[in-house]
């Protein structure tokens, strides 16, 4: 009687210490994956940018650097602003 009790006791901080871990590391994912996110569409507008086109009408704009890298900005900015929002980050 009293081995199964403290087996039972045994097993359920077993499973409860493996809850607290799956927890962290699910928290850990969710941030990974939100700068993912925000890595993932900067990457793209720099990947669109950095192909040499000759027809682009942005690249022989005096000021198309900083307003690209200010986009990027923008979009950084609001996007980690909505995750926070959301309660996500």
């Amino acid at each position: 009687m009293t081995t199964e009790f403290y087996r039972s006791m045994g097993r359920d901080l077993i499973e409860s210490v493996a809850s607290l871990n799956s927890q962290r590391v699910n928290k850990v994912m969710m941030v990974l994956t939100i700068i993912t996110t925000i890595f993932m569409l900067l990457s793209f507008i720099a990947g669109v940018y950095g192909m040499n086109f000759e027809y682009m009408p942005e690249l022989h704009w005096k000021y198309s650097y900083y307003s690209v890298l200010f986009l990027m900005a923008v979009i950084a900015a609001s996007m980690i602003i909505w995750f926070r929002k959301r309660g996500w980050l």
